[in-house]
């Protein structure tokens, strides 16, 4: 058993799923786009002079920069945007729970559009997922979560899962990956800047818990969880990897609950539960026994 890999792993989603409750802290005292733009502006900055003192290029392949501008614009402009737009009206818990069913509409996508094949597991794991998500956001709705809020959650997974669909294996390799990374926090920083500048007030309420959330959710769940991600991809390759997203909706519920004190009903225990073993079948389902896959999959 690679116990490393396994850190590795826990770190990522650790990481990855504490961005939601960050991000839950930042817009209640600051407007999201600007916030959002700031951030991305600070981790392109860190990130981009990191990889240039590491030796990486701006050189980038035709397919590198398609990556980067899809991604900047669908994963940091539109996924992150709609979501920190998003948790002025849902909670954190509400938010990660959607946002960790990416790789079920990846998978779903896939098979419906692109017609690639699905195992018996990876149905059963999509069947599982949807069925999951509809215990829990049917007791959120009866409970009074905003729809718009809910709206704007799954439009943002919808965006990043088609992304990811679009530039598979764009991204793949290189020796530029942090430098890819940065430049796509200045594509996202661009169109949350202007529609801020249009539609936001400009009011920010400073105070201790938002200067750390801001600067927690540009270093950490930004770059710091994003090099784990690709050194996890590097050492188990991309399906494996994969496989700890399963973790993400516990992670999620949990650290809102315990850092933000929201609430957990019955239907949110049983409906991760499912959400989480539909995950897990769908990432199992793709895993060769053959070769070992080589296109990371986006965290």
């Amino acid at each position: 058993m690679d116990f490393r890999a396994i850190a590795m792993g826990l770190a990522f989603v650790l990481m990855w799923s504490s961005a939601f409750t960050s991000a839950r802290i930042i817009v209640l005292d600051a407007p999201p786009m600007a916030a959002l733009a700031a951030r991305f502006l600070v981790s392109g900055v860190i990130g981009v002079a990191i990889a240039a003192a590491l030796g990486q290029s701006m050189r980038l392949t035709r397919a590198q920069w398609r990556g980067v501008i899809i991604f900047g614009l669908c994963q940091n402009a539109i996924y992150l945007g709609l979501n920190f737009v998003a948790m002025q009206w849902v909670e954190a818990s509400v938010a990660s729970i959607i946002a960790s069913t990416m790789p079920l509409i990846v998978a779903g996508l896939g098979w419906i559009v692109l017609r690639d094949r699905v195992k018996p597991l990876g149905l059963a794991g999509l069947v599982a997922g949807l069925a999951g998500v509809a215990i829990i956001m049917g007791g959120r709705l009866s409970g009074g979560v905003d729809p718009m809020g809910v709206a704007f959650c799954i439009a943002g997974a919808m965006a990043l899962a088609v992304a990811t669909l679009a530039v598979r294996g764009a991204m793949a390799g290189g020796s530029n990956v942090l430098m890819t990374v940065g430049l796509q926090m200045f594509v996202g920083a661009v169109p949350l800047t202007i529609g801020s500048a249009l539609y936001e007030n400009h009011d920010i309420t400073y105070s201790w818990p938002l200067i750390t959330a801001f600067f927690y959710t540009a270093l950490v769940p930004g770059l710091l969880a994003t090099w784990v991600w690709f050194l996890l991809v590097d050492r188990l390759g991309a399906v494996r990897a994969a496989t700890f997203h399963f973790l993400n909706p516990v992670f999620g519920v949990g650290l809102a609950a315990l850092i933000l004190g929201e609430g957990i009903s019955w239907l949110d225990v049983v409906g991760v539960i499912v959400v989480t073993i539909g995950i897990l079948a769908v990432q199992l389902s793709k895993r060769s026994p053959i070769a070992k896959d080589k296109v990371p999959a986006a965290a």
